[in-house]
């Protein structure tokens, strides 16, 4: 694979991220709850990428049952929470204020990691730990006004699902160390799907998901902001470096947020529009940390 072809895959991947609002506005209009958009895309995101590795690398499949908890903690304790949290701000508000919020997991990442891992608190991780926090409450209207856009309880759920979208960095980097991305996915959607099935009460839904306005949402937040992005991106992530693949991920919180800029008219303040610039910012930040870590080790 040529380098530009590999750059362009992970762009590509990225960007479906970005597109999961498009679809589950769509859903939500024909009154699904977030818990249920929840299920719906961990369940056939699950047959996709289950069915993928059934035919092309069934390998992948083989995992010894005691590191089942590594998969519980990746499907059930970071996806499940992590998407209803998200789902749910986007019902509260817009899609643009979800995306931000969802963008504080860095910063759990890296507060977590210190103590988990003993990974070093550098200057550049502080700065893009004081940067994030700046950004969001620009964001959240906290300043320069010192007013709250949103309520309590929608902030709280905003924070929630960028410390549990940043869990999923924690037990993935456990089980990493004994399976591939491909593994620690599929298995981390059974756990997930099962749990769901059991609490969304989805399958009294039948009705509904047989509609094709529904199934076709239901597919396409599936197919191409789950199953496809995350393909598209693991293979470009393999011929590039880990932190330029972080900084061409930035990618996604844009097409997220122009989503909800050109598609569901979402409204931004100046104030609003620099904070999620700041926000960008300590992304580069900690990439740039992560570029300068590998350096260092190759120096070494």
């Amino acid at each position: 694979m040529s380098v530009k072809l590999a750059y362009s895959l992970a762009i590509i991947g990225a960007a479906l991220w970005g597109l999961v609002g498009l679809f589950v506005q769509n859903l939500y209009a024909h009154g699904l709850t977030a818990w249920q958009v929840v299920a719906i895309r961990s369940f056939f995101s699950m047959l996709l990428l289950l069915s993928y590795l059934l035919v092309w690398k069934r390998q992948a499949l083989r995992i010894k049952w005691r590191h089942l908890p590594y998969f519980m903690g990746t499907g059930v304790i970071s996806f499940v929470f992590f998407n209803w949290c998200f789902f749910k701000v986007i019902e509260q508000t817009n899609l643009s204020l979800a995306v931000m919020l969802l963008y504080t997991g860095p910063l759990f990442v890296t507060i977590i990691s210190r103590f988990l891992f003993k990974e070093w608190l550098t200057a550049r991780k502080m700065a893009a730990i004081v940067v994030t926090l700046l950004g969001c409450s620009f964001v959240v209207g906290f300043l320069p006004q010192g007013s709250i856009v949103l309520t309590a309880s929608t902030l709280l759920i905003g924070i929630g699902s960028g410390f549990f979208y940043a869990l999923y960095s924690i037990f993935a980097k456990l089980s990493s160390r004994y399976y591939q991305p491909l593994t620690i996915t599929v298995y981390s959607f059974i756990c997930s799907t099962v749990f769901l099935l059991f609490s969304s009460n989805l399958v009294h839904t039948l009705p509904l998901l047989l509609q094709w306005d529904v199934m076709l949402n239901s597919l396409g937040l599936a197919f191409f902001s789950t199953t496809l992005a995350y393909i598209l991106y693991t293979k470009g992530l393999s011929q590039i470096e880990s932190s330029r693949a972080a900084i061409l991920s930035t990618i996604e919180p844009v097409i997220a947020i122009c989503v909800g800029f050109f598609f569901f008219h979402d409204e931004l303040t100046f104030w609003q529009w620099s904070g999620i610039l700041l926000v960008f910012i300590s992304m580069f930040l900690v990439a740039e940390s992560s570029s300068s870590k590998e350096a260092r080790k190759r120096l070494t």
